[in-house]
């Protein structure tokens, strides 16, 4: 009791904020609990992907148009190079993020961008384009894998799929709309400068908003952490960086076949990226119509993600899956015999879809096997085999073209994606959380 007049002792206080959130906050997980936050991530996501798309157009043509680079080996090393960095640039990205938060890392990730542009625009020789495209593999491996990390954080289980397809849909859409512009601007003035100016504005925008508008969200995954109910069959909290890699590369079979078919997913990618505008020009098409072709694959990879994100929401991620490896080993082989621009353009949406099929769905089932405590550090580790992807195909399809053809490296291609398909089907489980309400 206290006396009278006397002053009351003050009440105990409340639990303290979790890390990454500012005190008094009350942290809500959920699409639309999160809706500003979220909407900007994505906006934020879209000028990641507008940073990679200044260069899906136009630097496989300066390669053999400005340096007069013949061998595809040689000609691929931007692609090697750019998918090397990326790939362990995101394995990276996942530790750094739990260790230090999410928005240092992609802060960082921007600071990276800074010299590409200029270093595109004025390249003496090839090793400056390499240069650039290191920078743009440390770019990014921190900035694209923070976002998809963030969101994920922010969604909580019930709307994953829904926030990656949204997240790729912004990042892809984007690369479609900067790889047709800059065809454009490089057909009305040329390879270079122009194209690359594009790419400028979208770092210096993300940087700004990244720096300035971006919220941490690590304490949403340790909010989540604090209430996750582990199935019996999945691993739990504690694990070491190096248990996450090997469970996450090859012992757990959902996330060793989503790694693997991440990986052949970028290495077909990356057969797009650096063989078929070389292909494409070799059978007469103009730079504009090449710009148009480059296009097409990533717009309708990411419109088509708008719906396939929340589609494995409702009926699964592994038949998704397999089916996206299977109808993208179609669309390259129609690549391998068509000689038309029409039946290129049906390839190149055939391919959008099949990759829009796969790529939010991968990452929606790494989300949903992995611990919140260790989630970062597994996509990390996914990523770094799906973007590892971008040097294997760079290696493989060079080699193969020079030493065969352009075709034969196409079916190769074509032939893995298919097999890739047979082992999801075959060693993937089901990995979506049994339906409940979902939170916003």
């Amino acid at each position: 009791m206290t006396s009278a007049g006397a002053t009351p002792p003050p009440p105990p206080p409340g639990p303290a904020a979790p890390a990454g959130v500012a005190p008094g906050r009350q942290i809500r997980l959920g699409l639309r609990a999160n809706l500003a936050q979220f909407s900007l991530l994505v906006a934020v996501n879209a000028l990641v992907g507008g940073t990679l798309g200044q260069e899906r157009t136009v630097v496989p043509l300066l390669a053999g148009q400005v340096f007069q680079l013949a061998a595809f080996t040689s000609a691929l090393t931007f692609i090697l190079a750019f998918g090397a960095v990326k790939a362990v640039t995101n394995f990276f990205a996942g530790t750094l993020s739990d260790r230090f938060g999410r928005k240092p890392v992609l802060i960082a990730g921007w600071l990276a961008a800074l010299p590409i542009p200029p270093l595109l625009i004025w390249a003496p020789d090839w090793g400056w384009v390499v240069a650039a495209n290191v920078l743009l593999g440390v770019n990014q491996g921190l900035t694209w894998s923070t976002t998809v990390i963030m969101k994920i954080d922010l969604v909580g289980p019930g709307r994953r799929g829904l926030a990656m397809g949204l997240n790729e849909a912004a990042g892809y859409g984007a690369v479609a709309v900067t790889a047709l512009a800059t065809g454009y601007l490089a057909s009305a003035y040329g390879l270079r400068p122009a194209p690359f100016l594009l790419g400028a504005a979208c770092i210096a925008l993300g940087l700004g908003l990244s720096a300035t508008a971006v919220r941490e969200t690590r304490g949403h995954a340790r909010h989540e952490s604090a209430s996750h109910a582990r199935a019996p069959d999945r691993p739990g909290e504690h694990l070491s960086t190096g248990q996450i890699a090997l469970l996450t590369s090859f012992r757990e079979r959902a996330l060793s076949a989503a790694c693997q078919a991440g990986m052949i997913n970028n290495l077909n990618d990356g057969l797009a990226w650096g063989v078929f505008p070389v292909l494409f020009t070799r059978h007469g098409l103009s730079v504009a119509q090449v710009g148009v072709l480059a296009a097409l694959y990533p717009a309708v990879w990411g419109a088509g993600q708008l719906g396939t994100g929340a589609l494995s929401d409702h009926i699964g991620r592994k038949w998704l899956i397999a089916a996206g490896m299977m109808v993208q080993a179609f669309a390259i082989g129609l690549v391998a015999i068509s000689t038309t621009v029409t039946a290129w353009a049906v390839a190149a949406a055939a391919l959008g879809a099949g990759t829009a099929m796969v790529y939010p769905t991968l990452l929606a089932a790494i989300g949903d096997v992995a611990h919140p405590a260790w989630r970062a550090r597994s996509v990390g580790v996914y990523r770094l085999w799906r973007d590892g992807g971008f040097a294997v195909g760079a290696l493989l399809a060079g080699a193969i073209a020079d030493a065969f053809s352009v075709v034969a490296a196409i079916w190769v291609v074509a032939v893995l994606t298919a097999a890739s398909g047979i082992v999801v089907a075959f060693r993937m489980y089901e990995t979506r959380p049994a339906r409940a309400a979902p939170a916003g």
